[in-house]
C-alpha cells in the first residue's frame, strides 16, 4: 500500500494531534519520506478514505475502529518518537 498522506488525531484536533504531527513530520524526513503529506484533525473527522495511514494515541484507539489494523498507528506513548519511528517504519516497509 502507497502512503501519500498520514493524518494525525485526538480528540480535539489542536493538542496531542498537532503534536504527533510535527513529531511525525520530523520522523518522515529522517526516514528520507519528506514526500508524505501530514495533516491533524479530530477523530471525529478520521474515515477510512481520509488518509492512508492514521496515527493516534492509545487513548483513543477505540475510536478508530472502523480504520483496518493495517491503515493505523496506535500509539502507547505520543511522546516517544522511537516508538513512532518505529511503527512508521513497519508500514512504509
Amino acid at each position: 500500500m502507497a502512503i501519500n498522506k498520514i493524518l494525525c488525531a485526538c480528540g480535539s484536533g489542536l493538542g496531542s494531534s498537532l503534536m504527533v504531527h510535527m513529531n511525525t513530520e520530523e520522523v518522515l524526513k529522517k526516514l528520507g519520506r519528506p514526500d508524505i503529506e501530514v495533516d491533524h484533525s479530530t477523530i471525529s473527522d478520521i474515515n477510512p478514505e481520509a488518509a492512508d495511514l492514521f496515527v493516534v494515541g492509545g487513548d483513543l484507539a477505540d475510536f478508530v475502529t472502523n480504520v483496518p489494523d493495517e491503515k493505523k498507528i496506535v500509539l502507547k506513548n505520543i511522546l516517544d518518537k522511537d516508538e513512532l519511528e518505529a511503527k512508521l517504519r513497519e508500514h512504509l516497509g
